[in-house]
Protein backbone atom coordinates (compact mmCIF):
# COMPACT_ATOMS: atom_id res chain seq x y z
CA UNK A 1 0.00 0.00 0.00
CA UNK A 2 1.52 3.58 -0.68
CA UNK A 3 2.18 5.38 1.75
CA UNK A 4 1.35 9.54 1.36
CA UNK A 5 3.32 12.19 3.23
CA UNK A 6 1.23 15.09 4.24
CA UNK A 7 2.03 17.15 1.40
CA UNK A 8 0.62 14.28 -1.12
CA UNK A 9 -2.78 14.22 1.07
CA UNK A 10 -2.74 18.20 1.46
CA UNK A 11 -2.42 18.19 -2.95
CA UNK A 12 -4.75 15.81 -3.10
CA UNK A 13 -7.65 17.04 -0.31
CA UNK A 14 -7.30 20.40 -1.97
CA UNK A 15 -7.67 19.28 -5.80
CA UNK A 16 -10.56 16.65 -4.20
CA UNK A 17 -11.93 19.88 -2.80
CA UNK A 18 -11.81 22.26 -5.60
CA UNK A 19 -13.33 19.46 -7.87
CA UNK A 20 -16.14 18.69 -5.63
CA UNK A 21 -17.22 22.26 -5.88
CA UNK A 22 -16.41 23.08 -9.94
CA UNK A 23 -18.38 19.88 -10.43
CA UNK A 24 -21.62 20.92 -8.11
CA UNK A 25 -21.41 24.32 -10.47
CA UNK A 26 -20.19 23.78 -13.71
CA UNK A 27 -18.45 20.47 -14.11
CA UNK A 28 -14.90 19.58 -14.62
CA UNK A 29 -13.14 18.73 -11.75
CA UNK A 30 -11.62 15.58 -13.32
CA UNK A 31 -9.26 17.94 -14.75
CA UNK A 32 -8.37 18.83 -10.96
CA UNK A 33 -7.92 15.26 -9.44
CA UNK A 34 -6.30 13.73 -12.17
CA UNK A 35 -3.38 16.26 -12.52
CA UNK A 36 -2.87 16.45 -8.58
CA UNK A 37 -2.81 12.25 -8.90
CA UNK A 38 0.00 12.54 -11.57
CA UNK A 39 1.54 15.40 -9.16
CA UNK A 40 1.84 12.48 -6.68
CA UNK A 41 4.22 10.30 -8.66
CA UNK A 42 1.28 7.95 -9.75
CA UNK A 43 1.27 6.59 -13.57
CA UNK A 44 -1.53 7.71 -15.74
CA UNK A 45 -3.08 4.95 -16.18
CA UNK A 46 -3.43 4.69 -12.62
CA UNK A 47 -3.75 7.91 -11.78
CA UNK A 48 -7.10 7.89 -14.70
CA UNK A 49 -8.38 5.16 -12.94
CA UNK A 50 -8.09 6.52 -9.11
CA UNK A 51 -9.58 9.45 -10.67
CA UNK A 52 -12.56 8.07 -11.69
CA UNK A 53 -13.13 5.77 -8.75
CA UNK A 54 -12.68 8.75 -6.25
CA UNK A 55 -15.27 11.16 -7.82
CA UNK A 56 -17.88 8.13 -7.94
CA UNK A 57 -19.53 9.18 -4.84
CA UNK A 58 -20.46 12.42 -6.31
CA UNK A 59 -21.83 11.32 -9.23
CA UNK A 60 -23.93 8.69 -6.96
CA UNK A 61 -25.36 11.90 -4.81
CA UNK A 62 -25.95 13.85 -8.17
CA UNK A 63 -28.17 10.90 -9.37
CA UNK A 64 -30.10 10.59 -5.99
CA UNK A 65 -30.81 14.17 -6.13
CA UNK A 66 -33.23 13.82 -8.87
CA UNK A 67 -34.51 10.71 -7.58
CA UNK A 68 -37.97 11.96 -7.75
CA UNK A 69 -37.52 12.44 -11.84
CA UNK A 70 -35.46 9.73 -12.52
CA UNK A 71 -38.61 7.44 -10.48
CA UNK A 72 -40.95 8.77 -12.68
CA UNK A 73 -39.60 8.89 -15.92
CA UNK A 74 -36.33 6.27 -15.33
CA UNK A 75 -38.55 3.37 -17.26
CA UNK A 76 -38.86 5.41 -20.42
CA UNK A 77 -34.99 5.74 -20.80
CA UNK A 78 -33.82 2.22 -20.14
CA UNK A 79 -32.12 1.94 -23.89
CA UNK A 80 -30.10 4.97 -22.88
CA UNK A 81 -28.81 2.99 -19.85
CA UNK A 82 -28.28 -0.02 -21.42
CA UNK A 83 -26.11 1.91 -24.18
CA UNK A 84 -24.48 3.56 -21.11
CA UNK A 85 -23.47 0.47 -19.91
CA UNK A 86 -22.17 -0.80 -22.58
CA UNK A 87 -19.98 1.91 -23.56
CA UNK A 88 -19.12 2.61 -20.25
CA UNK A 89 -17.55 -0.44 -20.25
CA UNK A 90 -16.25 -0.77 -23.42
CA UNK A 91 -14.12 2.85 -22.73
CA UNK A 92 -12.63 1.49 -19.20
CA UNK A 93 -11.59 -2.09 -21.12
CA UNK A 94 -9.80 -0.33 -23.32
CA UNK A 95 -7.60 1.19 -20.48
CA UNK A 96 -7.09 -1.89 -19.43
CA UNK A 97 -5.59 -2.46 -22.79
CA UNK A 98 -3.32 0.20 -23.27
CA UNK A 99 0.10 0.73 -21.51
CA UNK A 100 0.98 4.14 -19.71
CA UNK A 101 3.44 5.41 -22.34
CA UNK A 102 -0.02 5.19 -24.93
CA UNK A 103 -1.98 6.61 -22.37
CA UNK A 104 0.21 9.32 -21.74
CA UNK A 105 0.79 10.36 -25.29
CA UNK A 106 -3.43 10.84 -25.25
CA UNK A 107 -3.33 12.51 -22.27
CA UNK A 108 -2.62 16.15 -24.11
CA UNK A 109 -5.47 15.40 -26.75
CA UNK A 110 -7.90 14.58 -24.04
CA UNK A 111 -7.08 17.80 -21.53
CA UNK A 112 -7.24 19.77 -24.61
CA UNK A 113 -10.42 18.45 -25.81
CA UNK A 114 -12.55 18.34 -22.21
CA UNK A 115 -10.55 22.45 -22.40
CA UNK A 116 -12.53 22.85 -25.76
CA UNK A 117 -16.14 22.08 -24.46
CA UNK A 118 -16.32 23.66 -21.53
CA UNK A 119 -14.97 26.83 -23.48
CA UNK A 120 -17.98 26.33 -25.97
CA UNK A 121 -20.63 24.81 -22.83
CA UNK A 122 -22.30 28.04 -23.79
CA UNK A 123 -22.57 27.80 -27.87
CA UNK A 124 -23.39 23.85 -27.36
CA UNK A 125 -26.09 25.30 -25.36
CA UNK A 126 -27.34 27.90 -27.57
CA UNK A 127 -27.19 25.31 -30.80
CA UNK A 128 -28.74 22.65 -28.66
CA UNK A 129 -32.11 24.94 -27.96
CA UNK A 130 -32.23 25.80 -31.98
CA UNK A 131 -32.05 22.09 -32.95
CA UNK A 132 -34.94 21.63 -30.14
CA UNK A 133 -36.85 24.26 -31.99
CA UNK A 134 -36.95 23.20 -34.82
CA UNK A 135 -37.80 19.94 -33.80
CA UNK A 136 -40.82 21.26 -32.27
CA UNK A 137 -41.93 23.08 -35.16
CA UNK A 138 -41.04 20.77 -37.77
CA UNK A 139 -41.45 17.10 -36.07
CA UNK A 140 -39.81 15.37 -39.59
CA UNK A 141 -36.77 17.27 -38.75
CA UNK A 142 -36.48 16.05 -35.50
CA UNK A 143 -33.16 13.89 -34.68
CA UNK A 144 -34.19 9.78 -34.95
CA UNK A 145 -34.01 8.47 -31.27
CA UNK A 146 -31.93 5.67 -32.83
CA UNK A 147 -29.08 8.13 -33.36
CA UNK A 148 -28.99 9.70 -29.93
CA UNK A 149 -28.90 5.89 -28.77
CA UNK A 150 -25.85 5.60 -31.19
CA UNK A 151 -24.32 9.16 -29.84
CA UNK A 152 -24.50 8.19 -26.37
CA UNK A 153 -22.67 5.08 -26.83
CA UNK A 154 -19.79 7.13 -28.12
CA UNK A 155 -20.26 10.19 -25.58
CA UNK A 156 -19.81 6.52 -22.74
CA UNK A 157 -17.36 5.41 -23.83
CA UNK A 158 -15.43 8.27 -23.72
CA UNK A 159 -16.63 8.28 -20.25
CA UNK A 160 -15.32 4.99 -19.38
CA UNK A 161 -11.98 5.55 -20.57
CA UNK A 162 -11.35 9.61 -19.24
CA UNK A 163 -14.23 11.10 -19.14
CA UNK A 164 -13.48 15.22 -18.42
CA UNK A 165 -16.17 17.03 -20.20
CA UNK A 166 -18.38 14.12 -20.51
CA UNK A 167 -21.49 15.90 -19.30
CA UNK A 168 -21.45 19.02 -21.54
CA UNK A 169 -21.61 16.43 -24.70
CA UNK A 170 -24.21 14.29 -23.11
CA UNK A 171 -26.59 16.68 -22.00
CA UNK A 172 -26.86 18.02 -25.34
CA UNK A 173 -26.81 14.87 -27.43
CA UNK A 174 -29.86 14.18 -24.80
CA UNK A 175 -31.45 17.55 -25.50
CA UNK A 176 -31.65 17.54 -28.85
CA UNK A 177 -33.09 13.58 -28.88
CA UNK A 178 -35.33 13.08 -25.80
CA UNK A 179 -36.93 16.82 -26.27
CA UNK A 180 -37.45 17.27 -22.16
CA UNK A 181 -37.38 20.27 -20.06
CA UNK A 182 -34.16 21.15 -17.94
CA UNK A 183 -34.56 19.07 -14.85
CA UNK A 184 -35.29 15.80 -16.52
CA UNK A 185 -32.87 15.89 -19.23
CA UNK A 186 -29.82 16.98 -15.80
CA UNK A 187 -31.89 13.87 -13.75
CA UNK A 188 -31.09 11.36 -16.65
CA UNK A 189 -27.65 12.97 -17.35
CA UNK A 190 -27.00 12.38 -13.96
CA UNK A 191 -28.14 9.22 -13.58
CA UNK A 192 -26.68 7.93 -16.91
CA UNK A 193 -23.09 9.51 -15.90
CA UNK A 194 -23.31 7.24 -12.38
CA UNK A 195 -24.29 4.35 -14.74
CA UNK A 196 -20.78 5.01 -16.72
CA UNK A 197 -18.33 5.56 -13.55
CA UNK A 198 -20.08 2.81 -11.73
CA UNK A 199 -19.00 0.37 -14.40
CA UNK A 200 -15.63 1.93 -14.87
CA UNK A 201 -14.76 2.00 -11.49
CA UNK A 202 -15.98 -2.06 -11.12
CA UNK A 203 -13.44 -2.85 -13.97
CA UNK A 204 -10.66 -0.35 -12.65
CA UNK A 205 -11.19 -1.88 -9.48
CA UNK A 206 -11.09 -5.42 -10.56
CA UNK A 207 -8.11 -4.70 -12.77
CA UNK A 208 -6.05 -3.39 -10.03
CA UNK A 209 -5.61 0.14 -11.49
CA UNK A 210 -6.85 2.03 -8.47
CA UNK A 211 -4.34 3.28 -5.65
CA UNK A 212 -6.43 3.12 -2.24
CA UNK A 213 -5.21 5.89 -0.33
CA UNK A 214 -5.31 8.39 -3.08
CA UNK A 215 -8.88 7.72 -3.81
CA UNK A 216 -9.84 8.07 -0.33
CA UNK A 217 -8.02 11.67 0.10
CA UNK A 218 -9.39 12.90 -2.47
CA UNK A 219 -13.12 11.36 -2.16
CA UNK A 220 -13.57 12.82 1.50
CA UNK A 221 -12.49 16.07 0.51
CA UNK A 222 -14.89 16.17 -2.97
CA UNK A 223 -17.75 15.42 -1.01
CA UNK A 224 -17.24 18.33 0.97
CA UNK A 225 -16.41 20.51 -1.95
CA UNK A 226 -19.36 18.97 -3.34
CA UNK A 227 -21.81 20.45 -0.54
CA UNK A 228 -19.74 23.56 -0.41
CA UNK A 229 -19.84 24.48 -4.20
CA UNK A 230 -23.92 23.52 -3.72
CA UNK A 231 -24.10 26.89 -1.74
CA UNK A 232 -21.75 28.83 -3.23
CA UNK A 233 -23.50 27.91 -6.80
CA UNK A 234 -26.40 30.41 -5.01
CA UNK A 235 -24.07 33.28 -5.03
CA UNK A 236 -21.33 32.81 -7.54
CA UNK A 237 -22.40 33.05 -11.24
CA UNK A 238 -21.41 29.80 -13.09
CA UNK A 239 -19.61 31.64 -15.74
CA UNK A 240 -16.60 32.49 -13.23
CA UNK A 241 -16.58 28.86 -12.49
CA UNK A 242 -16.12 28.05 -16.43
CA UNK A 243 -14.07 30.53 -17.00
CA UNK A 244 -11.60 29.13 -13.96
CA UNK A 245 -11.90 25.83 -15.40
CA UNK A 246 -10.94 26.56 -18.59
CA UNK A 247 -7.92 28.71 -18.08
CA UNK A 248 -6.44 25.41 -15.31
CA UNK A 249 -7.26 23.31 -18.20
CA UNK A 250 -5.42 25.13 -21.33
CA UNK A 251 -2.49 25.80 -18.73
CA UNK A 252 -2.88 21.89 -18.05
CA UNK A 253 -2.90 20.74 -21.60
CA UNK A 254 0.28 22.97 -22.72
CA UNK A 255 2.54 21.55 -19.07
CA UNK A 256 1.14 17.64 -20.39
CA UNK A 257 2.34 18.40 -24.36
CA UNK A 258 5.21 19.56 -23.34
CA UNK A 259 6.18 17.17 -20.63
Amino acid sequence: MDVLSLAQIALLASAGLIAGAVNAIAGGGTLFTFSALIATGLPPITANATSSVAITPGNITGALAYHREIRHHGQRFIGLILVSLAGGFLGAALVLLVDNQQFRALVPWFLGFATLLFSLGPRIQAWTRKIRARGESEPSARPNRLWGRLFQFCVATYGGFFGAGMGIVMLAGLAITEGEDHHILTALKNLLAMVIQLVAMVMFVAGGLVSWPHCLAITVAAMLGGWLGGSVARKLPAKIVRQFVIAVGAVLTVVFALG
